[in-house]
């Protein structure tokens, strides 16, 4: 045996000697075996010990020390405790292997407590950058090792254990990332939910996660159990409290505060994956951005069976604990959000009469199909479910009609092959009461979970203490909701995004692996995609049969071969498929004869509340109309009477008519002994009513019986009605026999007064102004629906401001009410009794006055009515064309259409009134006014059109001025400053002028030369307004334009002249002379780079010009081009080069530039990208010049038009030569004339 492996038993003896306790835990005795390997990779050898050099034959005894086993608890420094929590004394050996998570643990087999979890500090630490994993990340931290070094005071290991730890401090100290898992729950609530083992499910996860590379790269995770308070209401407080004590969570178990624990994992940025949470809201991403789901929403999985087999009535009961109330509130709301009929929710108490009372209730609901139980399931030991399902067979409701279906199953794969449960195994009538109840649970094909848990005992990853029948199965589903989240972790650590609950929640799509004994997977958007079975039993045995299999991924149950055993051979009736189709309302289930109970009492209720209503504000009324500030019926206290003789003619004469039997002495105002005899009741019709003056409408003579209803509602209506041509009703007067209509008093009397009075001359402008208050106020009383049916000129009165208000509207209505004879009537009532009254238009304006009353005085009573009965003539008065406008007068005489629907409404009088006036207001006040306003508004409307013109016209200065000067240089001059030069280093200049210009002006006249030259430039213009260049000036035909001034742009200036060369050339080789279409324009193009000089010249005309020797060479860089071409300076190629925009230059060797001698120059010939089409330059024969064009061309093109133009005008051939010679006469030199022989064509040719 060679000295490093007896150094290595020794060293390892000597650790364990160290801890003092025969069992260690399986990654701290897995770190000291990597760190001991460590050393003998290095070279080294471990120190002797003395004592402890054991009979070891071979460093593979190394793994027979005694293994740690899991169920012990931990402190969150790694300390080792006892099963009853008791901590160790902490030794060198451990404080050097700490592992890099905390751990904190149950154990199943004693009193379950709540421990204490210690906070810590960070959640994630920073990684590095490096994607390649750290070579001692399997090490503790390097400070752990110091106390080592301590306790080997000399030797080789601590020269060893110093190079480890230096190697460790540089490459790997930023590598490693601490995530602690949260799992959330009632685990010390009752024993059930301790069964789960959440501590050492977690711990078995986690070590699988650590041991794993391609998940615990870069990271290290740990976990906490955090107990749940067992209230609701103090749970969330609890929750709130776990914010420092994990990076993400698994739970709540409590479906009740889910909501708020997503909501507050979503303001800490932690992903919280819960497995019991049901609520269908909390999968939105934008409300729950860190929430996701570690299995399929348990009621999805129910509505498909329930849809399945079209159970639509569904009850709920759930035992008395509050995880378990809330579980049950919960899925009811999301079955009814899915279209379920939940009956009923019941809390069950878990005592014998509890249990009656509820089952009680299930059945008086005969259309029960299925009652889910939401409590702990009676095969992992639940009470409340065993004694619900005794109960129930003692009251005989195990007959098939509904089935059990336990919730809790739903949450966990339970075992069904080959799987005992002593809870019920020896009770027989559980056993036959369980044949009603239908279990839904995950399917587990090739494992079950206590194979699965079994398999963990014998690798030693589990304690022994514990059979696999003493662990609940929700074992497996916190370990899979770890795993879950540590898979999310590595997608998130893979995807290089940052470590946040948000990319969690979001990194779980197409997810794939082995859970604790069954796989799981996930859709591409995230939801988990399990498989479950409906289990079954026989009704003898307690044998689990799988029946139907559920798909969730496609939402599909399939049935298995084997049919669902009920106890009475049937199972729960079928309802109706429309409960199950979207959009369809079903009545079934609806007790019609308590609807229409409820209906009926709520109309009856409804009735008699109106009827009640209806009592009380016609109480109220009624107090209002005799007290209050808005009472509306009058006596002698509340109206004193005053003597009317200092308005005598405002009196009507018609009121004086209505005192019936009275003697002419009393109705008579005009006497001096009415004018000095008191004021009474009985005459005087003028009275003073809260101050002001208030005339009186008396009925006629005879008994007012009572105010009743109807006379109620119409006095309510006339005291809301408030406009300004409508005479407002004050009240109703009725003291002393007299009853009478109070109204406002107007100081002009009616207008019929006014129309009497010679005295008062009216011009159309004051009759117009009365005539639009009429049709206004009556507008407004058909808008309110009420007839007038009393309309005339008695019934207008006229106030102090000349404003005509309707009065005496409803008048006809009180007497209606009251049952008095009518004392008036429309004239074709009168001739035809059968017609309706209330079919009067809208409109019905009377006649004039003044014609009126001489029809009344000049014929008998008996003869006018004679005329009404026996037309024609129809008896209407004739009115001249002086008094009114003949519109006016057509309108009136359509209001005397004797058919009343035919006649216009008050809609339409007010219209066509607004036609004959134009628009205008015909109102007096406003008419003065605005003869007042008009000199002011005509003096301010003319100020403000010259201000307006002023502008106008300092605009277009302003826009004129930066035509001809740059932006920067007008604004100079137009503040009066003076304008200095300015020096730019590099600008680039082009020149380009017209080829042959003196040829062409020659051959053209002055007018076709600026025709020519404007269409040109205007072309011109508009192409470099696309660039950033600065057109100079023009001179002629030449056309200058600069870019970098006077704003400096970079080097673009070459590029800018450049593109706009390119496009010039293009648009040139199209451009056609008006006057000589066919000559075409061949422009030659210069242009250099250089410095220049700006500023403008002059106070005259002032120009802004550019100065240097670059303006010099860019001329001659034209002067020296060919026709069609871009000639360049080798500056400006320069600048190109270096800009690297593909410009293509064709070199075209040394020039003579003049005042510059030989230089090479280049063409520029195009760019990448440009695709426009550029002019072909002619081909020069030797000794043509390139400065001018050719005779022959104009002359061709001139000869060949005039014969166009001659054979046009005229066929004759003497004519044709006539005009043809006179043309081509313009022409120097015509070297032949040919005229075929053709009767129908003349040619010629130019040679």
């Amino acid at each position: 045996m060679d000295s490093f492996t007896l150094n290595l038993r020794a060293a390892a003896i000597d650790l364990n000697c160290q801890i003092d306790t025969p069992q260690l835990k399986s990654d701290i005795w897995l770190q000291c075996k990597r760190s001991l390997l460590s050393q003998k990779a290095s070279g080294g050898s471990l120190p002797s010990q003395p004592g402890a050099l054991k009979q070891t034959t071979s460093l593979v005894e190394f793994d027979n020390l005694p293994r740690p086993a899991l169920g012990l608890a931990e402190s969150p420094r790694g300390n080792l405790l006892y099963p009853d929590s008791t901590e160790l004394q902490r030794t060198e050996c451990s404080e050097m292997l700490q592992p890099q998570h905390d751990f904190v643990s149950l154990l199943p087999a004693r009193k379950q407590q709540t421990p204490n979890v210690a906070p810590f500090h960070h959640h994630y630490t920073p990684t590095s950058s490096s994607s390649s994993p750290c070579p001692c990340s399997f090490l503790p931290q390097p400070s752990s090792f110091l106390p080592l070094l301590r306790l080997h005071g000399n030797g080789l290991l601590r020269i060893l254990l110093t190079l480890l730890t230096a190697l460790c401090i540089l490459p790997c100290q930023a590598h490693a990332v601490l995530f602690r898992v949260g799992v959330v729950g009632p685990w010390g609530c009752d024993r059930l939910f301790a069964k789960a083992l959440p501590n050492v499910a977690a711990q078995l996860a986690v070590n699988h996660i650590n041991r794993d590379p391609s998940l615990s790269y870069a990271t290290t995770f740990g976990y906490a159990v955090l107990q749940e308070p067992c209230e609701t209401s103090r749970a969330l407080e609890a929750f709130v409290g776990f914010h420092t004590k994990a990076s993400g969570y698994i739970g709540p178990v409590n479906p009740g505060y889910c909501d708020a624990a997503s909501m507050l994992s979503k303001g800490w940025n932690k992903a919280i994956f819960p497995w019991a949470c049901v609520g269908y809201e909390l999968d939105d991403v934008r409300s729950h951005p860190t929430f996701a789901r570690s299995m399929a929403r348990p009621t999805a999985v129910l509505h498909s069976v329930m849809t399945y087999f079209r159970w639509a009535h569904i009850g709920i009961i759930s035992s008395s604990d509050d995880v378990w109330v809330d579980t049950a509130t919960k899925v009811a709301d999301s079955l009814r959000s899915h279209g379920m009929n939940v009956r009923f929710v019941s809390f069950m108490e878990n005592t014998p009469h509890g249990i009656r009372r509820t089952l009680a209730k299930v059945r008086k609901m005969k259309e029960i199909r299925a009652v889910i139980l939401c409590m702990h399931s009676v095969l992992i030991g639940g009470l409340a479910q065993k004694l619900l399902l005794e109960t129930a067979y003692d009251m005989q409701l195990i007959d098939g009609s509904f089935v059990f279906v336990p919730y809790d199953t739903l949450l966990y794969s339970l075992p069904y092959i080959n799987a005992t449960y002593p809870a019920v195994k020896n009770n027989s009538k559980l056993l036959r009461a369980y044949d009603a109840m239908l279990t839904i649970t995950i399917d587990s094909p090739q494992l079950s979970f206590y194979d699965a848990y079994r398999e963990a005992m014998e690798r030693g990853e589990v304690a022994r203490t514990l059979k696999p029948q003493q662990v609940s199965p929700l074992f497996g589903t916190i370990y899979n909701s770890i795993l879950f989240m540590a898979h999310a972790v590595h997608r998130v650590r893979q995807s290089g995004v940052w470590m946040s609950g948000g990319n969690l929640a979001q990194h779980i799509r197409n997810l794939d692996f082995q859970g604790f004994s069954h796989r799981i997977k996930t859709s591409s958007s995230g939801a988990v995609q399990l498989d479950y079975l409906i289990l079954d039993t026989d009704g003898s045995t307690l044998n689990l049969m799988p029946t139907y299999k559920i798909n969730m991924e496609i939402n599909m149950v399939r049935f298995l071969g084997r049919d669902i055993h009920f106890p009475q051979g049937y199972g729960p009736r079928r309802d109706a498929a429309c409960w199950f189709t979207p959009g369809v309302l079903c009545s079934g289930g609806v007790d019609l004869l308590l609807t229409f109970s409820m209906l009926f009492g709520s109309i009856a209720a409804c009735v008699f509340a109106v009827a009640l209503l209806y009592c009380i504000k016609r109480r109220v009324n009624q107090i209002r109309m005799v007290r209050g500030p808005n009472k509306i019926l009058l006596t002698l206290q509340d109206v004193t009477f005053i003597n009317p003789s200092l308005s005598n003619k405002k009196l009507s004469l018609d009121d004086s008519r209505t005192s019936g039997g009275r003697s002419t002495s009393e109705r008579s105002l005009n006497t001096p002994a009415s004018s000095q005899s008191p004021a009474t009741y009985e005459n005087s019709n003028v009275v003073i009513f809260e101050g002001d003056w208030a005339w009186l409408k008396r009925l006629p003579d005879g008994r007012f019986r009572r105010i009743n209803p109807k006379t109620s509602d119409l006095f309510e209506l006339m005291k809301d009605m408030r406009h300004e041509n409508v005479n407002p009703f004050l009240g109703f007067f009725h003291d002393c026999g007299v009853f009478a209509i109070v109204t406002e008093f107007c100081s002009r009397g009616s207008l019929e007064d006014l129309l009497l009075n010679d005295d008062v001359k009216l011009d159309w402008m004051f009759k117009s102004s009365l005539l639009l208050d009429l049709i206004k106020g009556m507008k407004y009383l058909h808008h309110r629906g009420v007839c007038h049916t009393r309309l005339k000129s008695r019934n207008c009165v006229v106030d102090g401001r000349f404003v005509l208000k309707v009065t005496d509207y409803g008048y006809n209505e009180v007497l209606e009410s009251q049952r008095f004879p009518f004392v008036e009537s429309r004239p074709e009532v009168a001739v035809d009794g059968s017609r309706d009254p209330e079919s009067q238009s809208s409109g019905t304006p009377r006649d004039s006055p003044r014609r009126r009353l001489q029809l009344c005085y000049h014929n008998a009573g008996g003869q006018i009515l004679e005329k009404l009965r026996k037309p024609p003539p129809l008896c209407r008065p004739v009115v001249s064309p002086d008094y009114a406008p003949m519109e006016c007068i057509q309108l009136m005489k359509q209001c005397w259409t004797e058919q009343p629907d035919k006649r216009p409404t008050f809609e339409d009088i007010f219209d066509q009134f607004k036609n004959i006036n134009k628009g205008k207001k015909t109102n007096i006040i406003d008419s003065m006014l605005r003869m007042l306003e008009q000199y002011s508004s005509n003096l301010e409307e003319l100020i403000r059109e010259r201000t307006e013109e002023l502008e106008i016209e300092k605009q277009k200065t302003e826009k004129l001025l930066t035509q001809m000067l740059p932006p920067s240089v007008a604004e100079a001059l137009m503040v009066g400053a003076v304008v200095e030069p300015e020096y730019f280093d590099n600008v680039s200049l082009y020149f380009s002028d017209i080829v042959g210009f003196t040829t062409i002006s020659a051959n053209s006249e002055p007018i076709e030369v600026v025709d020519l030259l404007n269409d040109l430039y205007t072309l011109f213009d508009a192409i470099i307004g696309n660039h950033d260049v600065y057109k100079v000036e023009t001179i002629g035909d030449a056309y200058m334009v600069a870019s970098g001034v006077p704003v400096p742009n970079g080097n673009r200036h070459a590029a800018e002249i450049a593109n706009m060369s390119l496009d010039i050339l293009s648009a040139v080789g199209t451009f056609k002379m008006r006057h000589m279409p066919d000559v075409p324009v061949r422009i030659r193009i210069g242009l250099h780079t250089g410095p220049c000089v700006t500023g403008v010249v002059g106070l005259t005309m002032p120009r802004y010009c550019l100065f240097g020797d670059t303006v010099t060479t860019a001329s001659r860089m034209e002067s020296s081009g060919m026709p069609y071409r871009i000639h360049v300076h080798q500056s400006t190629v320069k600048v190109l080069q270096e800009l690297n925009l593909g410009y293509k230059l064709q070199l075209r060797g040394r020039t003579e530039v003049k005042g510059k001698g030989t230089e090479e120059t280049y063409w520029l010939i195009g760019r990448d990208g440009f695709t426009k089409p550029l002019p072909v330059p002619p081909e020069l024969k030797s000794g043509q010049m390139a400065h001018g064009l050719q005779m022959a061309e104009i002359a061709q093109c001139r000869s060949f038009d005039a014969a166009k133009m001659s054979l046009a005008e005229n066929r004759d051939m003497k004519q044709v030569f006539h005009k043809a010679v006179k043309k081509i006469s313009h022409v120097r030199v015509v070297t032949q004339l040919y005229v075929p022989e053709d009767d129908h064509n003349v040619m010629l040719t130019h040679h």
